[in-house]
């Protein structure tokens, strides 16, 4: 069922990868992962970037409204985030995690596809754990632009080859992903300490 439905909202283009990837952030299990559909979409676009681009385009919002409502759902107490979440040890560890780490836990998983990291959980414990919404979603939407144009537009400079450039430098994406993950971790750093400053 699940594999038609998403055949069916493929077909319907841009719209229908918008739709998805709603469907993606909110953890339903689609037989169509995001990544290999936005390279697809950016190598079929080569004469046509800006189709692509487009589809890039919606992939982030529907991803920043998915994420969003599972942050939402997960900090108001939700019983269908009650029923999704992972064994009580497991939970321990994430917002172990996420205590240590803080956004950093949100951006790795969220703006790289190399990482095995189950970002559903993370924006969950991110929500039960009240984080500040504003710094989650700028995580959110950074990482999401970096990922998913970048997608498109490694599909649309190699085309057919863009799948192997990503198995081939794998370890180097995910390098740039964690650089960009600490610049991101530095730069709420350094906003933070001015707060006080500013206050006083």
């Amino acid at each position: 069922m699940l594999h038609k439905i998403t055949a069916v909202l493929v077909a319907f283009g841009p719209l229908g990868v918008f739709l998805l990837s709603i469907a993606d952030s909110l953890g339903i299990p689609l037989p169509a992962a995001m990544d290999v559909l936005l390279i697809t979409v950016g190598a079929a676009s080569v004469r046509n970037p800006r189709h692509a681009y487009l589809t890039a385009l919606l992939a982030v919002v529907g991803s920043v409204i998915g994420n969003v409502a599972l942050f939402m759902a997960a900090r108001h107490g939700s019983r269908w985030i009650a029923k999704r979440e992972p064994p009580a040890g497991r939970q321990r560890q994430f917002k172990e995690w996420f205590h240590r780490y803080g956004f950093l836990t949100v951006f790795i998983p969220t703006v790289t596809p190399i990482v095995p990291l189950p970002l559903k959980v993370f924006v969950i414990s991110a929500g039960a754990l009240h984080a500040p919404f504003g710094k989650f979603l700028v995580v959110i939407v950074v990482a999401r632009v970096i990922r998913y144009f970048g997608e498109v537009f490694l599909g649309i400079q190699l085309e057919a080859d863009a799948q192997g450039f990503l198995i081939r430098n794998g370890w180097t994406l995910a390098g740039i992903a964690l650089g960009c993950a600490l610049a991101v971790y530095a730069t709420m750093r350094a906003i933070d300490r001015r707060k006080p400053a500013t206050m006083e």
